[in-house]
């Protein structure tokens, strides 16, 4: 993975990082379309596709890129296009990371909560896997609402009644592609095995 690169589980990662110049003809589209969207910020080039190689889910993809595409979509709206308040999102993406304890999943998007205004202690007792013991109102809903989801794989009315007097339709709809977009995510860096930048420490338990 490189020099500045540490494994973040037991093991040497499983999917070699691929070199841009080698990509098939089907790999050269899913970068050139996770670059030209937000995720690229209007970079492009070799050095660009390797940069976006060593992070995340998307090396991985390649293996499969036309499942990537249809991934890579979903969670272009997910991620940057959902109903949820940004805060609200990055909540649902980190109890998704926190009950899959994905390091690299939490790793990135805690630091995307924090620049949302998702406040730090709350993080950290996420972290804990603990009830976070102060959140404001819509930032309960979300916890008890996603919560269940992964746990019960079910949710009380009591929490569906809330999160649509909160949300809507559309927003509890939100929150379950959050939850099951960024579980396939948090499959993918498991199972891949993606280290956490050098320096970094493995922020779950």
């Amino acid at each position: 993975m490189g020099a500045n690169m540490k494994n973040t589980s037991r093991g040497k990662t499983r999917f070699p990082v691929l070199a841009p110049s080698r990509l098939s003809p089907a790999q050269r589209r899913l970068a050139r379309s996770l670059l030209a969207g937000p995720r690229g910020e209007g970079k492009a080039g070799r050095e660009a596709v390797q940069r976006l190689l060593r992070r995340g889910p998307f090396n991985a993809w390649m293996r499969s890129p036309e499942l990537g595409e249809h991934l890579q979509k979903a969670g272009e709206y997910i991620r940057f296009n959902t109903s949820l308040p940004k805060r609200l999102n990055e909540l649902a993406i980190l109890i998704t990371a926190r009950h899959w304890t994905s390091q690299f999943e939490w790793y990135a998007h805690r630091l995307l909560a924090l620049k949302a205004g998702l406040g730090a202690k709350l993080i950290d007792e996420l972290a804990r896997n603990r009830r976070p013991k102060r959140m404001r109102a819509d930032e309960a809903a979300v916890y008890e609402f996603c919560t269940q989801l992964h746990r019960k794989k079910n949710v009380t009315d009591a929490a569906y009644r809330r999160a649509v007097a909160l949300f809507g339709e559309q927003g509890v709809m939100d929150m379950i592609g959050a939850s099951g977009y960024y579980t396939v995510v948090s499959m993918t860096l498991n199972v891949a095995r993606v280290p956490l930048p050098a320096g970094e420490k493995i922020p779950l338990k």
